[in-house]
């Protein structure tokens, strides 16, 4: 069955997943990626003519970014019905230099204009949602002060809402134009750029060439920047530090590749550098299907023991959660692909899902995924290298440790460096450390029969699951109630942030 529903189900405060009694092999079709789409919708912003976008994904997030977009005076068109937008790019230049800026929720959206205002000349405010103002962007932040902008910040320190006022100019030559105050076109004459302190004008060259970036608690940093250096019209090089898993930073590189721009990559990828004279190229391009929300239904093979297929998703996707197909074949399943290139999860011969240690650092919105399907596993499964995760829509290692003790499945949470959290453990075995209770001063034992038995019993009971207002948590935790039943998803509208049919195309296979 094919269901991308256009017309969608009213969803209240919970959602009840009912057990699937006789499942069946699926095909579904899932929305445009949303990593892709937010990176296409800025990068199309940026060239110089009209570029037209098919397949882009149409959620809460996607819909803040485009009109984040207009607001700075980008020509946008929209055409939800045939998921297609047109954008007209200002040659690098944000149009209304003097704009107000909302993100919403969106995380991608939050750090790549940002990105983009600290780099152009201007005074942009931007605000966000509670959600996002919990989130990092001191990192980010910290490279575009660096670059030279200036960040007034409203609230919190390093965090939304801010004002940026930037005398950042473009290093643009002679013989090329750039916005004056007022939106008019006028040619510079130099490289400067003007600096007020204390009520004088200083004439100042933007000479840095270079900035560095921590990406311990997100690629997305690095990504922002890279994209957006571009307007810089130079040579400019990106030093990084820390650690991350860098699928989605080579996605941004491959797209801007795609849009006319090569990226020169050191090869321990610590070091990107942009050409001088780099410029995108408008064009007509098509987005991939979201393979973080195909995952979910991948995902159910091993759960249900069905055969499930995601129209449209290719091995050679740019998007790095197609390597949750490796996680689910070394658990048992086998990956099939046809003649027409689409691929088949089957699910294990014997029924058993099998455990293992995964790192899912480069693809770790599949952490709470594979959490679901461990549920199910009777050996001990360990999701490694994550603890970036619990700075993101919401804490996900706890969002994991409490939903999954919730339905009765014991987990742990451990370090693997003696440090940060950074592993989580799902297992049906106790750790002796976990056999003790403190009440204050207070400490008595239990017995690992007694925490098993009370583990069992809660498997029993209605399940209801936190989402914390997290779509990935929603859609994740939805998969153990396919087989079980009984599970209460809170708050189910959340799931509106990147894939606001997903209830609905639940909802399809339960039908004959």
């Amino acid at each position: 069955m094919e269901c991308v529903n256009k017309k969608r189900m009213i969803l209240g405060q919970e959602y009840e997943v009912k057990k699937m009694t006789n499942p069946r092999d699926i095909a579904v079709k899932v929305p445009g990626s949303k990593s892709i789409t937010n990176r296409a919708l800025l990068i199309a912003a940026l060239t110089d003519g009209k570029s037209v976008l098919n397949g882009v994904l149409f959620s809460d997030d996607s819909r803040n970014f485009l009109q984040a977009l207009k607001d700075m005076g980008f020509k946008v068109e929209v055409d939800e019905e045939r998921e297609r937008v047109e954008i007209v790019g200002n040659a690098g230049l944000i149009p209304n230099n003097k704009s107000e800026i909302y993100v919403g929720s969106a995380g991608t959206a939050a750090r790549f204009l940002t990105a983009l205002c600290g780099l152009e000349k201007g005074e942009f405010k931007l605000t966000s949602s509670e959600q996002m103002k919990k989130r990092p962007m001191k990192e980010l932040l910290e490279s575009l002060v660096e670059i030279g902008a200036n960040v007034e910040y409203l609230e919190e320190k390093y965090h939304f809402p801010y004002i940026i006022k930037n005398n950042i100019a473009n290093n643009i030559e002679s013989n090329t134009v750039s916005k004056t105050e007022n939106n008019t076109v006028s040619k510079t004459e130099n490289n400067t750029v003007s600096k007020t302190e204390n009520n004088a004008e200083i004439n100042i060259v933007n000479e840095r060439d270079s900035v560095t970036v921590n990406i311990d608690k997100s690629s997305q940093f690095l990504s922002a920047l890279l994209i957006s250096s571009v307007v810089l019209n130079k040579k400019f090089t990106i030093h990084v530090e820390g650690n991350h898993g860098m699928a989605y930073v080579k996605m941004t590189v491959k797209m801007m590749e795609q849009f006319g721009v090569k990226v020169q990559v050191s090869a321990d990828e610590k070091t990107y550098t942009i050409p001088a004279n780099s410029k995108y190229k408008a064009r007509e391009y098509d987005i991939e299907p979201d393979i973080s929300a195909a995952c979910y239904f991948y995902a159910m093979s091993p759960i249900l023991g069905i055969n499930a297929e995601v129209k449209g998703v290719k091995l050679n996707s740019l998007q790095g959660d197609i390597a949750f197909l490796d996680v689910l074949k070394d658990m048992g399943c086998n990956i099939s692909v046809g003649n027409d290139k689409q691929i088949i999860v089957i699910p294990p011969r014997d029924g058993s899902i099998k455990g293992g240690s995964w790192d899912l650092s480069a693809f770790s919105d599949q952490a709470l995924t594979l959490a679901a399907v461990a549920y199910y596993c009777h050996e001990k499964v360990e999701i490694k290298n994550i603890g970036h995760i619990q700075f993101q829509e919401c804490d996900r290692i706890n969002a994991i440790i409490e939903n999954l003790k919730n339905a009765g499945k014991n987990s742990y949470c451990i370090s693997s460096d003696g440090n940060a959290v950074k592993n989580v453990v799902i297992c049906d075995d106790v750790r002796s450390e976990d056999l003790t209770i403190k009440d204050g001063a207070n400490q008595s034992k239990i017995s690992k029969d007694e925490i098993n038995q009370e583990l069992a019993q809660q498997a029993k009971k209605v399940v209801r699951i936190k989402t914390f207002d997290d779509h990935r948590v929603a859609m994740a935790f939805s998969l153990i109630g396919l087989r079980k039943g009984n599970v209460i998803i809170e708050n189910p509208s959340c799931c509106k942030k990147t894939f606001e049919t997903y209830f609905d195309v639940l909802e399809s296979l339960y039908r004959p």
